[in-house]
């Protein structure tokens, strides 16, 4: 029994998530737990912008009954990584809010 939880937890394919900012720690999470946080920020951004406590709100609602985890931790996590990767931007207005960047 053992032997196929270790197997299990082998199987779980995990990702190195990256952060805007040079030298600040990155996290290896659950690839799948990436995807879904991943989709779902970019399915509450692409209605409208939003700032970092609508947005970790609205992620919250959104998926609390079909996520196993803190979802917060995990949607600032992604959310990081999306900025580093250009996906999501930091608009300069004051209070600041998160949008999609637009494809080219």
């Amino acid at each position: 029994m053992q032997e196929l939880l270790l197997a299990e937890k082998m199987a779980i394919q995990k990702i190195q998530t990256l952060h805007p900012q040079p030298g600040k720690t990155n996290k290896n999470i659950s690839l799948d737990k990436y995807n879904f946080i991943r989709e779902n920020v970019l399915a509450v951004l692409g209605k409208k912008e939003l700032t970092h406590p609508e947005l970790m709100e609205a992620l919250s609602q959104r998926v609390k009954d079909n996520f196993e985890g803190n979802v917060k931790w995990y949607g600032e996590t992604v959310k990081l990584d999306l900025e580093a990767r250009k996906v999501i931007e930091r608009t300069k207005t004051k209070p600041e809010k998160y949008r999609v960047i637009a494809s080219k």
